[in-house]
């Protein structure tokens, strides 16, 4: 089985995984980093989403070789005790229900506040757009995106 060396939450370390194994279950299942869910396994609800050189993707859809010489960010990288200004926004507005789409949605949420750190409706509508949240929380996701970006200012 092929070694790779991939850099995840800012730690180089090696990982043997077939060349076509998702990152998805690199992270969970050889890293043990279970904070990025499985949702749909075929990128289009957003669950998995991590940060790769600061951009969104769906780990679902990219392999753990496509990786190596990428930095990539998972909500356990965001911060170790949950003190990311998009996580602090998460808890004040409440935002979670069921809680299962939120790694996703925080992920996309810090990627946008990198390029946009004022975004307007349109462009959290853009950015957020293909995050399926079963429970309808999109109201307070947005919230929590304006409220962050008031956080991140301060």
């Amino acid at each position: 089985m092929p070694e790779y060396q991939l850099t995840i939450n800012g730690k180089s370390q090696p990982v043997e995984a077939p060349a076509d194994m998702p990152l998805l279950w690199v992270l969970r299942d050889v890293l043990d980093l279970t904070g990025t869910k499985y949702g749909c396994g075929v990128g289009s609800c957003g669950a998995c989403t991590v940060l790769i050189n600061g951009k969104p993707i769906r780990s679902c859809q990219y392999t753990a070789a496509a990786c190596v010489g990428k930095t990539v960010t998972t909500i356990e990288g965001l911060s170790e005790e949950g003190t990311h200004v998009v996580q602090q926004a998460w808890m004040e507005i409440n935002v979670p229900q069921c809680g299962y789409c939120q790694v996703g949605q925080i992920m996309t949420s810090v990627a946008l506040l990198q390029t946009f750190p004022q975004p307007t409706n349109e462009q959290i509508d853009e950015a957020m757009q293909g995050l399926v949240c079963r429970c309808g929380t999109y109201a307070r996701i947005k919230k929590a995106i304006h409220k962050a970006a008031e956080l991140g200012n301060k």
